[in-house]
């Protein structure tokens, strides 16, 4: 590789922040976030084996991982933080209530309140903001990166002004797309079970994302990755057609659907990737 080769694969890594979902679904959830040497996994859902797995598909050991943040101790989101903590050393970030209900070992915790800016670096600071989830204290996170923001929200039935605030006019936003009204309540589940899903403390439709969408997505916003999806209440075809629906005059980015079987792509925001229009990277060799 040239030297000029190696300069502008510096200023890329320096100026660009990616997310890449290693996984989005009941059966575990995990997002590598990366910029400026920094690695740091949104949640841990999954087994270690299954870490080391995901992440061995994007050439990351996960004693690489500089940190694990938490959005909340349910065991698709927070059940393997613990293994990461015990096998890895891997600081876990989270609030009080996710430490307690996931047994941490508190000596390598990192507990933070809501809207408390976690800093990691001069140009790298994540925003944990409260979202309505039924048995929990789950955050979303704002990414701010040189100016540029990626939000990640999930397991939300409804949302707040504040959420909305904080997400207006994010470059990136990966929120969830859990279930279609009718396969949902046409499908097999108890009643009781389909009014937790649908309730405001349970998850959001494919119609509820589309008319929260509207509310935040402005012309910066250049990609939307849709995750959580539901195996047996949803499809990716009726997700991103009724998200879609409701951006139709708003939107003109990549938008793509994040599923259990991760990782299968990665989005880029920042100067060098606005330049390029560079939406979406592929980094994931199987």
């Amino acid at each position: 590789m040239s030297s000029r080769a190696q300069r502008a694969g510096l200023i890329e890594l320096a100026m660009s922040l990616s997310i890449t979902h290693l996984g989005s679904g009941s059966r575990g959830n995990a997002t590598l976030i990366e910029c400026e040497g920094h690695r740091i996994l949104i949640d841990q859902g999954f087994s270690g084996r299954q870490l080391e797995k995901r992440l061995g598909l994007m050439n990351i050991k996960p004693n690489e991982i500089e940190a694990i943040l938490i959005t909340h101790h349910h065991g698709d989101h927070g059940g393997g933080a613990g293994i990461a903590q015990r096998k890895w050393g891997i600081p876990i970030w989270c609030n009080d209530r996710t430490a307690s209900a996931l047994n941490l070992d508190l000596k390598t915790v990192r507990l933070f309140e809501n809207l408390e800016a976690l800093e990691f670096s001069d140009d790298l600071a994540i925003l944990p903001v409260p979202v309505p989830h039924g048995g929990a204290d789950n955050v979303a996170f704002i990414i701010s990166h040189n100016g540029e923001r990626a939000a990640l929200v999930t397991d939300l039935g409804s949302w707040t002004d504040e959420l909305v605030s904080h997400m207006y006019g994010c470059e990136h936003i990966s929120i969830e797309a859990n279930y279609d009204h009718s396969r949902l309540w046409n499908g097999p589940y108890p009643a009781r079970l389909k009014e937790r899903i649908s309730g405001r403390g349970g998850h959001l439709s494919n119609q509820q994302t589309g008319e929260f969408l509207a509310s935040v997505v402005n012309e910066n916003t250049r990609s939307i990755v849709l995750t959580h999806l539901s195996e047996k209440n949803n499809q990716p075809h009726l997700a991103e057609s009724t998200v879609l629906y409701h951006l139709d005059h708003i939107f003109e980015g990549d938008i793509r659907i994040s599923l259990q079987d991760g990782p299968e792509f990665t989005h880029t925001i920042g100067n060098i990737a606005n330049d390029n229009q560079n939406r979406t990277k592929i980094t994931i060799s199987r």
